[in-house]
């Protein structure tokens, strides 16, 4: 068996490149002692890929580098395959020369020639391997172009003995080195057209529109997901569950016993069938930001959040885990540990479970639907702008309080935009939403099956009125926490505790106890009350998996602090909501759309007004966005805003 090491820079399509090799024969775990995702997978039978994390240099800051070094310190590693961009060559070069350090045959893939080209550069690779010393395969890895090739480089490599030159001295002198090396095997033609990305990047990074352009993806992504794909999927699949399940098993237990039929029809088939059909929503969500992520605009994001992220005293690469809050906050938090400061790390951990992961979809959508059906794509659009604006509002209270400390430096490497392969994004979304239909088959079975029984039963033993169940009384004892809010009745109340859980489990509590909840739910809640809900939906506790990923990187303590603070946080959030709502309907003053789109304007125009008058003239550039990379923290423009985060 043939031991291939690949690594590479991140966004140098080396994921592609371990996709194209390995295909079905992957194999995902964890490093051993960190939370980085471990990949290897095997190609033609004899060669083992093990595909390390994207890193930049060797200098063991990161754990993605620490891990990177160990293997190849610690491993019996045959070949090194280095994924380059070969629109980047001087920057990706650095690291091959510190993985010459290990004295391993390295063969370099020199992807994405289409994009060196259209940037009038004529790559003699030929040439660049003999200065180098390695064997050079230029590919395009997303066209397949040169990809045949891969797997005899390798068998020749492995059959090699090297020995490296490791003079290239300090950082500042392999860089000339490198450069007087691209300068006799590299021709650039002079070219005054911008590329694709630039262009696009001149809009969507624009200080102006960048961040309408934001909010305005997202209110399309929630379109998509719940108007044009999504939510006319949701119904089908309801209306097939309900003619060819609900119906039919209903009338087949037409003479059991009144407990046992309870327990099919009100337990499990209410509350495993009233769930299911919201996988078509979770589906496309998580298509919709598969596309945002493979096409290049993810990184973006970050690099727009970088100016508010360092006025609250963090880096805009801690947005990254926010990012991966919206898919699930465990991950999330387990990503903090890529980020350098242990304050950013503590902070960031905090308040990525305040974003809206996946697993509260259902929730806003079932709500939505009911109270709010013209205008489903704008709230749940505001729902999750306000997990984004309180997590960053929470990181600045820390950062005055708990956590001082000057901002880490942040580097960000803006990829070209591309257009994902289907494979690729059905591969993603597939992998990102079949934790949903893990958890219906079991927790949520499971936690159907526990709901009736405690709410079907009480010390007289079975009973038709759910009022005088166990459930009931602990749904009493705690409902009149949420009273204030808008929802005190003892189902709703329950429904928030068993979230807990998971938060997909809130639906399947309410399909449990109240059965047909389009007809039911307008008479336990208000428009106002039913947004309430979902406020707090959006802020409070995060799950039990959660927090013991919590527990596990952090101790007990962040666990007992993420458990507390979010609940109170999203109970004032509530209580706001109901309040304030309450004295703006109440006299039928308004629409939900107008208030949405009227506090929007007005959250808006504070926000330029405040930085206005807090961002403060410097030196260096003439206008300051407050970019990472400017000494100055001076505004830029935008070529020099992206020189200085790439």
């Amino acid at each position: 068996m043939i031991n291939v090491a690949l690594l590479g820079n991140p966004n140098v399509g080396k994921t592609t490149v371990f996709n194209l090799l390995t295909g079905s024969n992957q194999y995902v775990g964890n490093w051993p002692g960190v939370t980085i995702e471990k990949k290897e997978g095997i190609f033609e039978k004899d060669i083992k890929v093990v595909d390390l994390p994207g890193i930049y240099a060797m200098d063991t800051f990161s754990n993605e580098e620490k891990v990177s070094k160990s293997y190849l310190e610690k491993e019996a590693v045959d070949v090194i395959v280095n994924v380059i961009d070969a629109a980047n060559l001087s920057r990706n070069l650095y690291l091959t020369t510190q993985l010459m350090q290990f004295n391993k045959p390295i063969v370099i893939l020199l992807n994405m020639l289409d994009v060196a080209e259209s940037r009038g550069m004529d790559i003699n690779s030929d040439k660049l391997a003999n200065e180098l010393g390695v064997t050079i395969i230029p590919i395009i890895a997303k066209k397949k172009n040169g990809t045949e090739k891969i797997s005899e480089a390798i068998r020749n490599a492995s059959n090699r003995n090297v020995k490296y030159e490791t003079n290239f001295g300090s950082e500042t002198e392999t860089y000339k080195k490198l450069e007087k090396i691209l300068s006799n095997c590299v021709e650039t033609k002079s070219t005054r057209k911008k590329s694709i990305s630039d262009r696009i990047d001149n809009i969507v990074l624009n200080p102006i529109l960048a961040y309408p352009i934001f909010i305005g993806l997202l209110l399309l992504l929630f379109k998509f997901t719940f108007d044009w794909v999504g939510g006319p999927l949701q119904e089908g699949l309801a209306g097939l569950i309900d003619a060819y399940v609900s119906a039919p098993v209903d009338a087949l237990l037409a003479g059991s016993s009144p407990w046992f039929k309870s327990l099919i029809i009100d337990g499990i088939i209410a509350g495993v069938g009233g769930t299911l059909p919201f996988f078509p929503l979770i589906f496309t969500l998580f298509l919709g930001l598969s596309i945002f992520e493979d096409s290049g605009y993810m990184s973006r994001t970050a690099f727009l959040m970088d100016k508010i992220m360092r006025k609250v005293g963090l880096s805009g690469k801690a947005f990254i885990p926010m990012i991966m809050g919206m898919g699930c906050s465990s991950p999330a938090i387990m990503a903090t540990r890529t980020l350098e400061s242990e304050k950013d790390r503590k902070i960031t951990a905090l308040i990525a479970p305040l974003m809206t992961c996946g697993a509260k979809l259902p929730i806003y959508a079932l709500f939505a639907s009911i109270f709010f059906p013209r205008n489903e794509a704008l709230v749940t659009t505001s729902l999750y702008l306000i997990g984004i604006v309180v997590a960053i509002l929470i990181a600045l209270i820390l950062n005055k309080t708990a956590f001082k400390s000057t901002p880490e430096p942040f580097i960000l490497e803006l990829p070209e935009y591309k257009v994902p392969t289907l494979s690729a994004l059905l591969r993603n979304t597939w992998n990102k939403s079949k934790g949903f239909l893990i958890r219906v088959v079991t927790i949520m079975f499971a936690m159907s099956v526990v709901l009736w029984a405690m709410s079907s039963f009480n010390f007289g033993g079975f009973t038709e009125d759910m009022n005088n169940s166990f459930l009931a009384h602990i749904g009493k004892f705690i409902s009149p926490l949420f009273a204030p809010l808008g929802f005190g009745e003892w189902k709703a109340s329950v429904a928030i505790l068993s979230g807990l859980g998971a938060k997909e489990i809130v639906v399947n509590t309410l399909n449990v106890l109240y059965g047909n909840l389009d007809t039911v739910l307008p008479t336990v809640f208000t428009g106002v009350s039913a947004y309430s809900f979902l406020v707090f939906s959006a802020l409070y506790t995060p799950c039990i998996a959660a927090l013991a990923t919590m527990r596990k990187e952090y101790g007990n303590k962040m666990m007992m602090i993420s458990f507390s603070y979010q609940f109170a946080l999203a109970w004032v959030g509530a209580f706001l909501a109901n309040t304030i709502g309450n004295v703006i309907f109440s006299n039928g003053s308004g629409s939900v759309s107008e208030l949405l789109i009227g506090g929007g304007i007005i959250i808006i125009a504070i926000a330029i007004i405040y930085n206005k008058f807090t961002n403060k003239k410097s030196s260096g550039c003439s206008s300051c966005s407050g970019c990472s990379g400017c000494p100055s923290n001076s505004d830029c423009s935008l070529e020099e805003k992206e020189s200085a985060n790439k």
